[in-house]
This record gives structure tokens, sequence and C-alpha cells, in this order.
């Protein structure tokens, strides 16, 4: 079934490829509201515009999108997050950047805005900044309750955020998060950018996910102007992206272990990393691969090496990373912490669209890669790995799994690798085009909108971070758990603060 089988339309857009974007109004935004909430789609984003509040849909099962567009006459649209939650913190974002008000919306705080900015709404009618009022943090209840506040700056060298725990003795009652602290203006700077500098600032959303989130861009402007980049190009995108997941992944384990006081898979995991690092700047001239990948194509080719250098790499993991599995599986200490802490329920994963690592350890299947799915995946050969505890341990095997799987990628990369050019132009159509981009980064799905004007330079662009919806489920992982664990779940949670604040 379509997504748009059952909602009433007004006007379908013109030139938003690659699924459509429908105009709704009344009841076909609510109709949207109800097929979420029942669980027959899985919200994808939601964003807001100068005048209009957009959300893309997924139907679960047959993997369709498309794209919903309610008109804010009055400068209001009908809550999503009143039947839906994780709309809430969208809709507080729309309502910062943008000034459009949620009606039934069951919160009204900021969220985004933490009162540094100069003015109020600045991507919608701009207004005089006022004198912000006290955060007023959800209250809670009982006997010998006692809050901890951490935050927003860490004793550790890592982004700001704010985590405001509720507890009673070492366990936790409630986890209450105020991001927003390393906001940059990354979407008010996209607009009217030229494609090459709009490439730029999507790769440094989140400097973990430089690949995907370029790779992301790519595919959405291609998609609008109707660009088809070059095999050869396409292949090296998937090998970079999986270097990208590879280096992310073993970082993650390690981190995770040494916040469990094992340092040594900790360092051993790190060498890994570095050598992936080492690798990946060896072929393609950068550590992370940044603004290697550009619409069209790519701006450079692999070093001549370059396959050489990649494939004495996975004979070197694959005879490292099994012992490290191993340690990992044999060690009493480790289990003790990571077994059975931070449990997210499956049927939390599947509502809020948890993708990545964190969906796919609560039973959620959903890979980018796979479906919809996009060149090359779609001639490669992989697995979904899926498991259903929802705990630390879980999130970590699906690191292991997919470090796995991302080596026999790689190798496959390597051996179907096509000859030929590695980008083609990419210039504008004379006329106004939408395009839509979603790219499986090691965190989850990326997903990219943006409008672009008859000159090829970006009206509007929209960048969401997997971490958007799974922020969330770390304050419902964490319940019940002692303090002393926060660290480890959050680590293994592992969201961007950089890609959620924008």
């Amino acid at each position: 079934m379509a997504v748009l089988d059952t909602i009433k339309v007004r006007q379908q857009a013109e030139r938003h490829r690659p699924w459509p974007r429908v105009i709704v109004g009344d009841e076909g935004w609510r109709q949207a509201i109800e097929l979420l909430a029942d669980g027959h789609c899985t919200m994808l984003g939601l964003w807001g515009d100068a005048a209009a509040a957009h959300m893309a849909l997924l139907n679960a099962t047959s993997s369709h999108i498309a794209v919903l567009s309610y008109i804010c006459e009055d400068g209001t649209y009908p809550s999503v997050g009143a039947q839906h939650p994780p709309a809430i913190r969208l809709e507080r974002a729309i309502r910062d950047l943008y000034g459009l008000d949620a009606i039934g919306a069951p919160d009204t705080r900021t969220w985004l805005d933490l009162g540094f900015w100069d003015v109020r709404h600045p991507l919608g009618n701009r207004s005089a900044a006022r004198k912000p009022e006290p955060y007023a943090f959800l209250p809670a209840e009982g006997e010998g309750l006692h809050q901890i506040p951490v935050g927003p700056v860490h004793a550790g060298i890592i982004e700001p955020g704010h985590f405001r725990f509720t507890a009673n003795g070492e366990h936790l009652v409630r986890l209450e998060q105020r991001l927003g602290y390393v906001h940059k203006g990354i979407e008010s700077l996209m607009h009217g950018a030229t494609l090459d500098a709009a490439a730029k600032l999507a790769s440094r959303t989140s400097g973990d996910s430089t690949v995907a989130y370029a790779y992301a861009f790519a595919q959405a402007t291609e998609a609008a102007l109707r660009v088809t980049a070059p095999s050869r190009a396409l292949y090296l995108r998937a090998l970079m992206a999986e270097l990208e997941r590879l280096a992310n992944h073993f970082g993650d384990i390690g981190a995770i272990c040494n916040d469990a006081s094992f340092a040594l898979m900790h360092a051993q995991t790190g060498i890994l990393r570095e050598r992936c690092l080492r690798a990946a700047e060896a072929c393609f001239g950068h550590r992370l691969m940044m603004d290697v990948i550009v619409p069209g194509g790519v701006a450079r080719d692999m070093a001549a090496d370059g396959p050489a250098q990649l494939r004495a790499l996975l004979v070197e993991f694959r005879k490292v990373f099994p012992r490290l599995i191993e340690l990992y599986d044999n060690t009493a200490s480790l289990q003790d912490r990571t077994v059975t802490t931070g449990i997210v329920k499956p049927a939390f994963a599947r509502q809020f669209g948890a993708g990545g690592y964190i969906g796919r350890a609560s039973g959620r299947s959903f890979d980018a890669r796979r479906a919809p799915g996009y060149a090359p995946y779609d001639d490669l050969t992989f697995e979904v790995p899926v498991l259903d505890a929802g705990d630390v341990n879980a999130r970590v095997w699906i690191r292991i799994r997919e470090v796995e799987h991302s080596l026999t990628l790689i190798e496959q990369i390597l051996a179907r690798l096509p000859d030929g050019p590695i980008a083609v132009a990419v210039n504008g159509n004379g006329e106004t085009c939408e395009g839509l981009g979603l790219v499986e980064a090691f965190r989850g799905d990326v997903l990219i909108w943006l409008r672009l004007d008859g000159r090829g330079r970006v009206e509007r662009c929209h960048l969401r971070d997997p971490s958007w919806f799974q922020w969330p489920l770390l304050e419902a992982a964490v319940e019940g758990n002692i303090v002393a664990d926060f660290p480890i779940c959050n680590k293994s949670f592992n969201c961007s603060y950089s890609g959620h604040d924008l």
C-alpha cells in the first residue's frame, strides 16, 4: 500500500523527486496523524518552511515514501505530537526556528532556542529576542527523590548537552534532556548557497557522519535535477560509507567497554579505528573523507594503490577482530555491565522509527540500504542483523555484526568497482525543483530534503539526523537503572549532539 492511498490530497507538488510531495488540508493532515498513531506509517521527518509544515512518511511494509505539506495560513498547523510523541521535539524546533505553532501540542517549551539568539524565529517572521524565562523541567513526585544536574559542559572532551536526572538513591526515576547548545544555523546558511557551498555545509552537520550527509545531499540534488551519477562514483560512495561505518563502530565498541572499565578492549579497537582512518586518508586524501562526495559523483578518484591497501586492511581486520569479539563475549565483568542494562522496548523502537543499531537491537529491521534501497547496494549481498533484547549488549552485538558485513561489502565493492568517469556536470535546469535523499549512516538513516531554484541555488534545505528519534529513547532506556550505568547506556546510544542541534 502506498502512503497516500488513504489520505485526502488537495494537490500534488510538481517536480518533487524521487517520491511524491502533496499538499493536504486539515482532513488529510489528520488522516496522516492517525496512520502514525496506529503504527501503519513511520515518521521520517517533520520540518518547517516559511509558511508550511512538511512531514515525510514511510509505509513500513511497502517502503513507499511520501512528503505531506500543510499550508499554515494563520501560522498554525494541527499538532502531530498530540497523538504521536516522536513529533513533539520536532514541533518545538519548528516553533523556535519558524514561529509556526502546533495547535494542541502537549509541550510548547522552547527546544533549540536557549535564549542565546539575537532574534526569535530566525527563519520565519524574525522578531527581537526577549529575556528567556527559566526552563521548566518536568516534575517528578515521590518520597526520597533528588535531582542530579549534569552538563551542558562535561568532564570529557565531548559536545555539550544538559541531562537532568531524578533519582531515588542510586536508582534513576527520570532523565530529561535539554539540547540545542551546538546549534550552528546550518539550515539558515544553506539558504541561497551554491551547490558546492551547500554540499560542504551538509558534510559538516555531524563530523563523524560526513560521508553519509554528503551522500544524502548528493542523492537529493541528483533526484531534484534528474541527474545520474556515474557507476564508478556510486561504488566509490558506498566504499567510503562502509569505511566510515567501520571506523565509528570500532570506536563505539571500544568506548562502551571503556565505560565498563575494560580499557584493553578500548585500546585494541582504537588501533583498528586508527588503521581505518589512515586507510581512508591514503585512498581519498582525508581521514574523514570530507568533501569527496559531491552532487554529480565524487570530487576525486581513489588512489591508485587504494585497492591493495584496503585488501591488506581487510586481512588485518579479519585476523584481529574475531579475537576481540571472543574477548568481549568471555569477559564476565563486561557482560555483567551490558546484559539487561538500558533496555529499549521493541514497541518504542517501532513507534519512534529508531534507526541503526538502536532500532535493530530492539527488533526493528529497517536499513535504508535495503529498503527503499539505493545503488549500488541493490547489486551487493549483505544481511541486516536484528536482535530483540534491546539492551547495551545487543547494541554492541549489532555493531559487531555490522563490522563483519561491512568487511564483506568492501570486498564486494573492490571486486566489482567499474572503470569510467567519476562525475557529471550538475547545474540548474531553469526551474524550481525539489529532491529527497535517504542514506544509511552508521547511526541510522539520514534524511535530506531540499528545494533548488532555477539557477541551481538552494532555496530551502532540511537535514534530519537519526539522533532526533534516538535521544528520546535514551530517556526511556535509563529508567530503573542505577546512576552509574548512565555513561554506558549513553555510550551505547552515541547520539549526535551536532547533527541534532543543526
